[in-house]
């Protein structure tokens, strides 16, 4: 038995593989696969608009995330393991970035005040700036991620639900 198509979507994917997936004999129904083909899609055409705005703001991905995770920070610190953590990074990539945004003056490290093993890391006055004209960036109609100008909020809110429910909920 076919699925019917949603009406009002011309979506190639969803018309050639549901025209292809009982003729071909493949078992269930196609929507566990497209639903991870369009996520796979979705992740690709958004990294590669954040990346291109990104790009102009001498900024990689990881680094642009770990800046906005700092200042999201009530003091603008954090230990490195806990970006790791909150970032879901090894450590050893977290700590590669941090060396590089020291290096481009962004952030700064310095030994934690209590514990002896663990360094934390700041957002420096510019590291905050560059951090929000990324996120001012990504906002914009006009920019890269311009096709998805005012969709942001309903982009998440479809997601959610499948992220929680697959236990993503601690920070």
């Amino acid at each position: 038995m076919r699925t019917p198509t949603p009406r009002c979507v011309d979506d190639p994917l969803v018309s050639g593989v549901q025209e292809r997936w009982s003729e071909r004999g493949l078992p269930g129904a196609p929507w566990p696969f497209m639903a991870m083909c369009s996520v796979a899609r979705l992740h690709h055409l958004l990294t590669k608009a954040l990346e291109a705005e990104l790009k102009r703001l001498d900024l990689g991905r990881t680094g642009y995330f770990l800046l906005t995770m700092l200042a999201l920070t009530r003091e603008g610190h954090a230990r490195l393991g806990t970006l790791s953590r909150l970032m879901l990074l090894h450590p050893t990539t977290v700590k590669l970035t941090v060396d590089q945004l020291e290096e481009a003056g962004l952030v700064t490290r310095r030994p934690h005040p209590t514990d002896r093993r663990a360094t934390l890391v700041s957002i420096t006055e510019e590291g905050r700036r560059r951090a929000a004209a990324a996120n001012e960036a990504l906002e914009s109609p006009d920019g890269a991620l311009g096709a998805f100008a005012g969709r942001h909020r309903e982009i998440f809110d479809a997601l959610q639900p499948a992220r929680l429910a697959a236990g993503d909920a601690d920070l």
